[in-house]
């Protein structure tokens, strides 16, 4: 919203107080200013003359040589080349020692030889914005009304002389959209009256009744509480007055004739928008407020013709629409040069009726603008009248005595309770009941006291914004002057932060692989559906859900596995010749049993990592190593070790997607977490890829077994015992399970077991294999004994060979 100063001061005395000044106070209170905007780009010294004579330049086609009064005592002679010059003009004429904008500065001259004592001026060459005015204007010269007084100053003729508050709104100050809500905010600040216009002084009544030529209804009550109209007869169509016209520009809205722009003006000084129809070219004598019919169009005042929608507000006669309600007036009912009677509508259209049709139609207007934020109820009749007695002064026109109306709903005052106690509660200050009253008093809200430390505030209808007492506390605090908010400690129950235990699990597995030499991923959660075909994951029986809208055939579904993304991610490097990877994502997958979801999908946090190329590159120490199983099956036990869950991986030959000899299923307690091993031949050739590891573990599932308790434990302080066997066992036998068989048969005594070494080969024969095991005794009080350490390994060994047939390599 931009603001005249020099307009504002009609409604409030801002004496004393420069538009820098009143900007600050602005901003201040609550309201910002973005901008105050000097319309005096750096004129004086240019006055209005009258072109008495224009000759042609002798020496010069283009240009002529004018007589002109500007009031100085004697007639001037200036050479133009502007091609609107004529005789009979008033005209903007900078003298000799004027200055313009850019540091133009007008001398005496010669121009072919021809004397020239000043200059006859554009709009652009006094620093007007050109563009709010006719075409035929913005190439030549500025000219003036007839009634303008020759030796004026331009700068007050054109109310140059001004500065403008350009103020940058939230949408719940949407009274700040008008004049007079500027000036009521204004006046709070500064302690000072505010001065209303008399809406009804000039209207002229015709005798006439408006209800005997139209009637008004409303269909669609559901966006239209009120709307009311008038009639106005015998108008003439003209140009507005010239203080009028300044006023719009300076506000950044272009005159057109004084019927339109007497609407605008009414508009940014109420906040109220109007229109003026044709009332001749509105058919059957009747106003309807419906909704748009299936198909209908209208061709708006912008001359582009629109296709309504059924849940479309448009103003309607007995055929028609002719005005999409609140937005845009149509162009089959709009005011011509030749019109002499007008309707003129004012109305309250529901704002998010409004907001959805101009979003949708693609039509913004300064209309719509104030509509989508609700307009004052009780400035509708206000803003009628007011904009009646304009045109009848400055347009000939004659009022019906009457306003024809149709209120479907009745605005309820706002009235709010306020307790003393909870403004110094909220504020922090010591404010006494007299003190918020005399701010009330400043805002003009009325107020009720009830018992000595309450008030019942009645809210103006202008000041939607507030319907709670938080509302008027706000108030308080802005009028009060925030810098005088005294500064004081929180106080209260705290609550102290926290991960929540699925967050720390993240973090911990994020730091954990990248730690490991892995880096995460974030894919799309859209995939293709073939790619949920080539490999299902944990979810083979899940359909793919299907996007709406989806951005393309790629992204059409969401995923339920992360792997895809994955091997995605792996091909891309490596067509860039990075052909070692490790790589991870954590993140949501959606699952969902319905062909026709008739439910939401269930969200499942998974993560996935992949592995393939070298674990180490050419080096002189030795060569490359191809990334393998173990290396996989490594970094997911560093991880499972930290989180302090113990996991068991057994083999397993038919996962979809996975190498059946080279693949294994993870389980916590006999509940599966995942899988881990290598890609499936067919599949990782159709990717082009190496041997490629992948792993995918339902993170959901794990956050409920991992305790996070840490359990700490004494270094030892006495020494350890070891021992190394090798046993020849048949070549199915689980690793694992030779482990979990020598823990048991040791005891407590045994500290570790590790396998340091497998063997294969034609001396053991093709059924067997060798495995070497490392064991550790230590007890944490003594030092051990030969006996104790010779009894426990045996019994280890003896459970070997019971429960394995394995006998001891020698």
């Amino acid at each position: 919203m931009k603001v005249s100063y020099k307009w504002l001061s009609d409604y409030v005395d801002v004496s004393g107080f420069t538009a820098a000044e009143l900007a600050e106070k602005l901003t201040r209170s609550g309201v910002e200013v973005d901008i105050v905007e000097n319309l005096n780009k750096g004129v004086n010294n240019v006055v209005v003359g009258f072109v008495k004579s224009k000759e042609k330049h002798p020496d010069a086609d283009k240009l002529n040589v004018c007589i002109v009064d500007a009031g100085q005592g004697e007639d001037l002679q200036i050479v133009c080349g502007a091609k609107n010059v004529d005789a009979g003009q008033k005209v903007p004429v900078a003298l000799v020692g004027a200055k313009l904008p850019d540091g133009l500065q007008i001398k005496r001259a010669k121009l072919r030889g021809v004397e020239s004592q000043g200059m006859i001026c554009s709009a652009k060459e006094l620093g007007l914005n050109d563009k709010l005015l006719p075409k035929e204007i913005q190439e030549g010269i500025l000219v003036l009304p007839e009634n303008t007084q020759i030796g004026a100053s331009i700068l007050d003729v054109l109310a140059i002389d001004d500065h403008v508050l350009e103020l940058d709104l939230t949408p719940n100050r949407s009274d700040c959209l008008s004049m007079l809500g500027a000036a009521y905010e204004i006046a709070a600040i500064l302690g000072r009256e505010v001065k209303l216009p008399s809406p009804e002084a000039g209207i002229q009544a015709s005798g006439a009744k408006a209800a005997d030529a139209v009637s008004v209804t409303i269909s669609a009550a559901e966006g239209c509480s009120h709307y009311s109209a008038r009639l106005l007869e015998g108008v003439t169509i003209g140009p507005a007055p010239l203080w009028m016209q300044n006023r719009l520009m300076a506000a950044g809205i272009r005159p057109i004739n004084n019927i339109v722009d007497i609407t605008n003006y009414v508009m940014l000084e109420y906040g109220q928008p109007l229109h003026a129809f044709d009332a001749d070219r509105l058919e059957g004598g009747r106003i309807d407020v419906r909704l748009a019919r299936e198909g209908e169009t209208i061709v708006s005042l912008d001359d582009v013709e629109r296709t309504l929608e059924p849940h479309m507000l448009v103003i309607a006669d007995g055929v028609k629409p002719v005005a999409i309600a609140g937005v845009m007036g149509g162009a089959n009912s709009e005011v011509t040069p030749g019109t002499t009677r007008i309707l003129l509508e004012s109305a309250r259209f529901a704002g998010s009726t409004v907001r959805k049709t101009s979003r949708q139609l693609g039509l913004r207007s300064e209309s719509s603008a104030r509509f989508e934020k609700e307009v004052n109820p009780e400035g509708v009749i206000a803003a009628l009248n007011r904009a009646a007695s304009l045109i009848c002064e400055y347009g000939g026109a004659k009022a019906a005595a009457d306003i024809v109306e149709a209120v479907a709903q009745d605005h309820k005052p706002v009235q709010v309770k306020l307790a003393l106690t909870k403004v110094n509660g909220y504020l922090g200050t010591s404010l006494s009941l007299s003190e918020v009253k005399a701010i009330f008093d400043r805002l003009h809200f009325s107020y009720d006291a009830e018992g000595e430390e309450t008030l019942v505030v009645h809210v103006p209808s202008r000041r939607g914004d507030i319907t709670r007492d938080v509302d008027l506390i706000e108030e308080v605090a802005r009028l009060h002057g925030y810098d005088n908010i005294p500064t004081s400690l929180m106080n209260g129950v705290t609550t102290p932060g926290s991960l929540t235990k699925e967050q720390r699990i993240r973090r911990t597995v994020r730091g954990l692989l990248t730690g490991s030499g892995l880096h995460e991923v974030v894919a799309y959660s859209f995939t293709h559906p073939q790619q949920i075909g080539q490999f299902p994951g944990r979810y083979p029986d899940a359909k793919p859900v299907a996007l709406a809208l989806p951005m393309s055939e790629e992204r059409s579904v969401l995923r339920t596995s992360l792997i895809p993304h994955l091997l995605d991610t792996a091909v891309y490097n490596r067509n860039r010749n990075n052909d070692d990877i490790a790589v991870f994502e954590m993140g949501k997958v959606f699952v969902s049993r319905e062909e026709k979801l008739s439910e939401l999908p269930e969200e499942r946090l998974l993560l996935s990592a992949l592995w393939t190329g070298n674990r180490r590159g050419t080096h002189w120490t030795g060569k490359a190593e191809k990334v393998d199983f173990f290396d996989a099956k490594g970094v997911l036990e560093k991880l499972f070790a930290y989180l302090g869950v113990d996991v068991t991986f057994a083999a397993s030959a038919n996962v979809d997607g996975f190498h059946p000899g080279r693949t294994a299923v993870l389980s916590i307690g006999g509940t599966e977490i995942g899988t881990l091993g290598q890609l499936h031949p067919e599949l990782q050739q159709a990717k082009d890829l190496d041997d490629t590891y992948i792993c995918e573990l339902e993170l959901d599932t794990l956050s409920g077994l991992v305790g996070f308790d840490i359990a700490y434990k004494a270094l030892p302080r006495f020494p350890a015992s070891t021992r190394d066997i090798a046993v020849v066992v048949d070549r199915g036998a689980a690793v694992g399970a030779l482990e979990a068989a020598v823990r048991e048969a040791a005891g407590e005594l045994l500290e570790s077991v590790h396998v340091f070494d497998i063997y294969t080969g034609e001396r053991l024969g093709t059924d067997k294999k060798s495995v070497a095991l490392a064991l550790v005794y230590r007890h944490p009080d003594r030092t051990l004994n030969d006996e104790e350490v010779a009894d426990a390994h045996g019994r280890a060994v003896a459970a070997l060979e019971q429960q394995f047939g394995a006998e001891l390599r020698k």
